[in-house]
C-alpha cells in the first residue's frame, strides 16, 4: 500500500501545469443533463413522470478530459471531430469558456455531434438518452487531424498527447499507430484511455488507465465477482501482465472504484493505492479526470507513484459532483492531509 504525499510536494507539481499543453484526440460528446423532480407514475406506463426545473449542457467524452486539462491550470488543445449541427455551436461554446483551443477540430457533415442526454430526479440518473454516430470517420478528415497533431509535434508545441476512445467512429488502429510514431519521435509522451469493445492495435505507449472491468475486457479476462481481497488481486496481475505485453505501456494504472488504484510501472513492483473519495455521488466521467491528472503531473516531473498519488485524489474530488465535472488543483489540495 502506498503512503501519503507530502501536500508541498503535491502544490509544486501542480504548478507546474500551468506550463503544459496536451492535446486530445477523440470522441467529443456534448452531455445534457436534465434536473427535475419526480414525485408521481405516469398513467400511460410504469414510469415516473419528471418535471423538468433545469437543463444545463457540459462536455463529455474526450472534451471532458480537455475540460479538466484546462480545469487543472495546463492549455487543452482539442482533436477531433463533432458534426455540423447545433450541438456542435453548443462545443465550441463550451469549450471557448473554458479556454480549450480548437487546433484540430473538425466538422463532419456526414455525422450528428454525439450527444448524450441524462434525466436526473432527486440525484438519481432516471434515463440516458443517445445521439450518435458511430461509423468509421473518413481518411480525409482523420488525416487533417493528424497533419494537425504532427505539425504541433514536429514544433515543440506539445508536452503530450491523450488518445480518448469512446468507439464513437474516430480513433484506429492505424491512427493511433501513427500519432504514436510521430510523438515517439519526438520524445512526446502518448497516454491512452481505451475502450474494451474497440481495442487499439498499438504498441509503446507512455500510459494507459482503464478501470477494473475496462481491463479485464481488453484482456479477455472474465471479470470474477470474488469478494476475497487475494483473489482478486490475483487476477488483477493476471490481467495486468496480458495488457503489459500486448500495448507495453511504460505505466499501467488502472482504477478500482472502491479499491482505489493500482499502478504497474516496467520494471518497477505494483502499488496499490487506497481510494481518497470519502462520499461517491456519481463515477461518470472520473476516468476523464484519472488520465488528465496522471498525464499532467507525469510531463510535469512527478515520479509514477506521485502522479497515481495525485490522480487518485482528484478522482476521489470529482466523485463526490454529480455529472461529467472537472477538478481544480485547489481542490486537489484540500483533499491532501500532511
Amino acid at each position: 500500500m502506498s503512503g501519503n504525499i507530502q501536500k508541498n510536494r503535491v502544490s509544486e507539481i501542480l504548478d507546474s501545469f500551468k506550463d503544459k499543453r496536451i492535446a486530445v484526440v477523440g470522441d467529443m460528446i456534448l452531455d445534457v443533463y436534465i434536473w427535475g423532480d419526480a414525485k408521481r407514475i405516469s398513467q400511460e406506463a410504469p414510469v415516473p413522470v419528471v418535471s423538468v426545473r433545469r437543463r444545463t449542457e457540459r462536455l463529455g467524452g474526450a472534451a471532458n478530459v480537455l475540460c479538466n486539462i484546462a480545469a487543472l491550470g495546463g492549455t487543452a488543445v482539442a482533436c477531433g471531430l463533432t458534426g455540423d449541427d447545433a450541438d456542435a455551436g453548443h462545443i465550441a461554446r463550451l469549450m471557448n469558456e473554458n479556454a480549450i483551443e480548437s487546433a484540430a477540430l473538425f466538422a463532419d457533415q456526414s455525422r450528428p455531434t454525439t450527444r448524450k442526454t441524462r434525466v436526473i430526479a432527486a440525484s438519481q440518473q432516471l434515463v440516458r438518452i443517445d445521439n450518435e454516430e458511430t461509423s468509421d470517420a473518413s481518411r480525409e478528415l482523420r488525416g487533417k487531424i493528424i497533419d494537425g497533431i504532427s505539425a504541433m509535434i514536429s514544433d515543440n508545441e506539445l508536452d503530450a498527447v491523450i488518445l480518448e476512445d469512446y468507439a464513437k467512429g474516430l480513433l484506429d488502429s492505424d491512427m493511433a499507430a501513427e500519432i504514436t510514431e510521430i510523438a515517439k519521435k519526438f520524445n512526446v509522451p502518448v497516454a491512452l484511455d481505451p475502450h474494451p469493445g474497440h481495442p487499439l492495435d498499438i504498441s509503446g505507449i507512455s500510459i494507459m488507465t482503464p478501470n477494473r472491468s475496462e481491463a479485464c475486457g481488453l484482456a479477455r479476462v472474465f471479470r470474477s465477482e470474488t469478494a476475497n481481497p487475494d483473489d482478486r488481486m490475483l487476477e488483477l496481475e493476471k490481467v495486468a501482465g496480458i495488457i503489459q505485453d500486448k500495448w507495453n505501456p511504460d505505466h499501467l494504472l488502472i482504477t478500482l472504484g472502491a479499491d482505489g488504484m493500482a499502478l504497474f510501472s516496467r520494471g518497477a513492483p505494483k502499488v496499490v493505492i487506497p481510494t481518497m473519495a470519502m462520499e461517491v455521488f456519481d463515477v461518470s466521467g472520473a476516468g476523464d479526470t484519472v488520465i488528465a491528472a496522471f498525464t499532467m503531473s507525469i510531463v510535469s516531473g512527478a515520479s509514477p507513484l506521485e502522479a497515481a498519488k495525485i490522480a487518485n485524489h482528484a478522482a476521489g474530488a470529482v466523485v463526490a459532483k454529480i455529472g461529467t465535472v472537472s477538478v481544480t488543483p485547489d481542490e486537489i489540495l484540500a483533499t491532501i492531509e500532511e
